[in-house]
């Protein structure tokens, strides 16, 4: 069975009061980069994975780089629901639109 492809969003909000706050904040973001993950817009990041098990492994190393505060949350899109997320105000982006998976016919 062929798997589909999954959009793992990760969204936070951390704190960025003190010195040591805004370096977790950048380490967060630095390592969620490295993971794979694209900015979709200002602390919102998004990663396309092959299957709900390929998801999850991500969402389970996410856990090992988690900042010592502030409010994430991850949610996992099919790649149907990320295409009828409305823009309402904006463009695509230039890495959204390079990102994008496509479909791959073989005859």
């Amino acid at each position: 069975m062929e798997e589909k492809f999954m959009r793992v969003l990760v969204m936070f909000d951390m704190p960025t009061s003190t010195k040591e706050d805004r370096k977790a904040c950048t380490q967060f973001r630095t390592k969620l980069i490295k993971e794979g993950f694209m900015m979709l817009q200002f602390s919102v990041y998004m990663r396309i994975c092959k299957g709900v098990a390929s998801a999850n492994s991500h969402l389970d190393r996410l856990d090992l780089i988690l900042p010592p505060k502030g409010h994430i949350r991850a949610l996992i899109l099919t790649e149907k629901q990320f295409d009828n997320m409305r823009l309402l105000l904006g463009k695509r982006s230039e890495n959204e639109k390079a990102n994008k998976p496509r479909q791959l016919t073989l005859f």
